[in-house]
């Protein structure tokens, strides 16, 4: 189940990138598809739960829709700003925001945890810094993947909060069917079109929602109860090659050489914070 979550989201920004639509509406089907895949699980076998959900849970967990629909109206024009290997490591750097989150609301990580955070922060500058020398437009789409790591690490620890009395398909139903409404809301108002698309399109969105949405983040809330979150984590940080060598095979889009090293640096800081965590829980 794991390999397949991976697969899933790593297939998200290559198919992404290649979908002619805009980027909002874009995401937008991508959680209105899933919630009407959920809804039939959701509102027969959960409306149990759905109805005895505390409004604190039920609160978190309209917040964290709103968080994701931020994710996503951030990192989805990204993609089409700047190649998919730069947008999904800036992306990816989300352990590095939850970690510094938590110790604003005093947590105290250990040593190796800020190590790996300021590892992680030289291989993005000098990621943005390779953007910077070839591209302004680049720069910019740089800026808003990272802005999107940051809003996925408030999504996460939202998400941590409520799954401790939720359960994966109410917590998921809440918070996809919040974000496709504030998605659907600033799509009207942006005056993003949500529909016309040829049949190729459709047919890219409906790929989406099954591979990243509903076989990769769905499945990845559900292997966590038993992996745990260090070695879920750490998986995750898979994406970003698997969406590199996607994007390379698929879209021809082959990062420059000097981006490699600074891909490597941001998963080696990556992989310390996840590292320190998991022997602190050990």
């Amino acid at each position: 189940m794991l390999a397949v979550a991976i697969t899933g989201v790593s297939l998200s920004a290559p198919l992404i990138a290649s979908t002619a639509a805009p980027a909002l509406a874009i995401a937008f089907w991508r959680n209105a598809m899933a919630v009407g895949v959920l809804s039939p699980f959701a509102l027969w076998r959960q409306r149990g739960e759905l109805r005895r959900m505390g409004r604190r849970a039920l609160g978190t967990s309209v917040l964290a829709g709103v968080v994701l629909a931020v994710h996503f109206g951030l990192w989805l024009p990204s993609l089409s700003m700047t190649s998919v290997a730069t947008s999904t490591a800036l992306c990816t750097t989300t352990p590095i925001w939850t970690t510094i989150i938590l110790r604003i609301r005093g947590h105290r990580p250990p040593g190796m945890v800020w190590a790996g955070t300021a590892l992680a922060v030289v291989g993005v500058v000098i990621l943005t810094g390779i953007d910077l020398s070839t591209d302004t437009r680049a720069l910019a789409g740089d800026a808003l993947a990272l802005g999107a790591g940051i809003a996925a690490a408030g999504y996460v620890l939202l998400g941590a909060e409520v799954r401790r009395t939720a359960s994966t398909t109410a917590y998921t139903y809440v918070c996809y069917s919040t974000t496709a409404l504030v998605l659907l809301a600033v799509c009207l108002a942006s005056g993003s079109a949500l529909g016309g698309y040829d049949g190729g399109t459709w047919l890219k969105i409906v790929g989406l929602t099954v591979a990243a949405q509903l076989l990769g983040h769905t499945l990845l809330n559900r292997v966590v109860h038993g992996l745990g979150p260090s070695t879920t984590s750490t998986a995750i940080l898979l994406e970003t090659p698997g969406a590199a060598l996607i994007a390379a095979v698929w879209l021809g889009q082959t990062p420059a050489a000097a981006a490699y090293p600074a891909l490597g640096v941001i998963l080696a800081g990556l992989a310390l914070v996840i590292l320190a965590d998991r022997r602190k829980s050990a």
